[in-house]
């Protein structure tokens, strides 16, 4: 699904360029559950932006489902994105003057969904997510592993390919964090590719595979267990 060669990233300001990524080689298959671990400032969220097409590589090539995307305009990554990506976020990243159902609803509205469609599969993925008693709540009302659900809901309602999740329980204490988890989890069984930044060693052991950052390189990776095919 996902495969980069010698891919580079370079932040530069008037004073300082800055290497966050610097020849990064990977392959993440298809069904693969991926966890990115590494200190703070090693490129992993950076790793992550690129692997959902929300920023462009300085250097190197990337390919997803087999198309070399490194160099596709915002547009044509826009349409990819929406097509086949979902993302979890630390912060939420729910829109406080939508619903609940609203905010799970959007992509639905992006893709061109009719009415009838986006209220049938809203009502089963806030039903899978434990979360319709709060259908008509606004985001604020909500705690934060409820917000998280809701933000979930959104990333796999247009049944994407690919979910990355960037440390999705980093603002959740330990009980609502393994709830989001158990969810992931859920969806990795179902067949959705995962990958996730985490600076957990518990919540890492989720994953098939882990890959440390150090630096802009890939250092190690851990084969936790094998795919299954």
């Amino acid at each position: 699904m996902i495969k980069s060669k010698n891919l580079k990233k370079i932040y530069t300001t008037e004073d300082v360029e800055t290497t966050a990524l610097d020849n990064v080689n990977l392959e993440i298959k298809s069904g693969e559950y991926v966890a990115i671990m590494g200190p703070s400032g090693c490129g992993k969220s950076t790793l992550l932006n690129i692997l959902g097409m929300l920023d462009k590589p300085s250097g190197g090539q990337y390919f997803f489902l087999d198309e070399e995307v490194s160099k596709h305009s915002e547009r044509q990554r826009a349409h990819l994105r929406k097509e086949n990506i979902g993302f979890v976020f630390q912060s939420f990243n729910l829109i406080d003057e939508l619903t609940v159902f609203e905010n799970v609803e959007l992509p639905l509205l992006y893709l061109g969904y009719s009415s009838a469609e986006r209220k049938e599969r809203v009502s089963e993925v806030l039903e899978q997510m434990e979360i319709m008693p709060r259908k008509n709540h606004f985001p604020q009302q909500l705690s934060g592993g409820q917000q998280q659900r809701v933000a979930v809901g959104r990333a796999v309602i247009s049944k994407p390919k690919l979910i990355l999740a960037d440390e999705p329980t980093g603002n959740l204490d330990s009980a609502h964090g393994e709830e989001v988890m158990k969810l992931l989890d859920e969806l990795h069984e179902s067949g959705t590719t995962i990958v996730m930044v985490t600076h957990s060693p518990a919540y890492a052991e989720y994953s098939n595979r882990i890959i440390h950052l150090f630096d802009g390189h890939i250092v190690s990776e851990n084969i936790q267990k094998e795919l299954k095919i």
